[in-house]
């Protein structure tokens, strides 16, 4: 009873403070959280609970909620045609490297599976930053998109795999992932058929004047309906979690106060609820276990790299730098690489160190990415100043 007294309270703690530590230290949140995590769990302070557990394993299904939320699919459809096959490009780019670098480093093929994750989780931090008028950022974002979607896709067949194993029922279960997108993808078009022609039905299901929260409800169920349609089909919650926030975003993309309400809901309670416990299921003394902190660098290195080589698919929409900068800001896979090390290693397909590994190279390629970001950033200024001033003392 003590125990969990502690607990609640140091969690209650935690979720007030982190904030405070992060602004200090100059970091973004979701890193401080995990790192605090497991530093009071070391003091004895916090601890795995099933209600904690369940909790943050909701969390995590929000987040990825909340970055479905994130893609404007109106954005992406109207991009030129040669952006979107760059994009492609570079997400079969980081595959291949993965693949090669797995087979040649013979890697774990969770760690292989791992290399070219892309999240577009952090991407919300650096638009707060250094907002949505950077042209490196808006290319980020729909390279991003797309290699998310290949991302979940990948931790769904991951999933169905470690489940039922290589062979014919994994078969059947890619078949169905192919058969449900399709579905999704027809129920798109319909619903934008619908909608064209019923206008106020959209206001009927999200009234201007809503004194019930019928916005949140709506979101609310969707979100539960997408999770209960992967639980029957037997696929990866989150990629049902990711398509109910994108159905959010493509259909009341004008209720700006609805992602406000939604975002406010799940950075304010329930996403650093799982951030924490990803932190608390990490052992700090397992740094000191030969291997493990040598073995995190190097997945760490390997995912810069062959970001930075893919990022060469990418020169002709904005020169190498602008490349340079979208391979750095798509280093931070931390959300996905850390589903992926959870689902290797509750299923036995990776051991404690390497899941350990994963989880401290998570870490080290947001804290190694925020601080090339803002060094690459003051270069760019550095750059732009001189332009002005060179542009300033030309003769007209």
């Amino acid at each position: 009873m003590a125990a969990d007294v502690t607990l609640i309270l140091t969690l209650s703690l935690l979720l007030w403070l982190s904030p405070f530590v992060a602004k200090i230290v100059r970091m973004p949140t979701p890193p401080v959280e995990i790192i605090l995590g497991t530093l009071l769990a070391f003091a004895g302070l916090l601890h795995d609970n099933e209600y904690f557990k369940l909790i943050a394993e909701v969390g995590f299904l929000y987040l990825m909620f909340l970055a479905g939320m994130e893609v404007n699919l109106k954005e992406i459809s109207s991009s030129p045609p040669r952006v979107i096959r760059q994009a492609i490009l570079f997400t079969l780019s980081l595959g291949g490297l993965a693949l090669l670098s797995g087979f040649l480093l013979k890697l774990n093929p969770i760690v292989t599976v791992s290399l070219p994750l892309i999240s577009i989780g952090m991407l919300a931090s650096l638009a707060k930053i250094y907002g949505r008028k950077e042209p490196w950022l808006n290319l980020s974002i729909i390279v991003g998109v797309l290699g998310e979607i290949a991302s979940i896709a990948a931790l769904t067949i991951l999933d169905a795999a470690s489940t039922v194993g290589f062979g014919w029922e994994l078969v059947f279960k890619i078949a169905y992932l192919i058969l449900f997108i399709a579905a999704i993808y027809l129920a798109y078009h319909l619903l934008h058929l619908l909608f064209w022609w019923f206008p106020e039905l959209k206001k009927k299901l999200m009234p201007r004047a809503d004194i019930a929260d019928q916005d949140i409800r709506l979101a609310m169920a969707l979100f539960f309906m997408m999770i209960t349609v992967m639980l029957l089909l037997h696929l990866e919650l989150a990629l049902g979690a990711f398509i109910a926030g994108v159905a959010i975003s493509a259909f009341f993309h004008h209720e700006k106060h609805l992602e406000e309400k939604m975002s406010s809901l799940g950075f304010g309670f329930l996403v650093p609820l799982f951030f924490i416990h990803v932190g608390v299921s990490f052992d700090l003394s397992a740094l000191w276990v030969p291997g493990v902190l040598s073995g995190a660098l190097e997945i760490t290195a390997l995912m810069f790299g062959i970001r930075i080589l893919s990022a060469f698919t990418l020169r002709s929409l904005g020169g190498y730098f602008d490349a340079l900068t979208v391979a750095v800001a798509l280093s931070m896979p931390l959300t996905l690489l850390i589903a992926v090390a959870t689902i290797g290693y509750t299923t036995d397909n990776i051991t404690l160190l390497t899941y350990y590994k994963l989880i401290l190279a998570s870490l080290f390629e947001v804290i190694i990415a925020m601080g090339l970001l803002k060094l690459m950033g003051f270069y760019r200024e550095k750059m732009k100043q001189k332009a002005w001033k060179k542009e300033k003392l030309t003769p007209r």
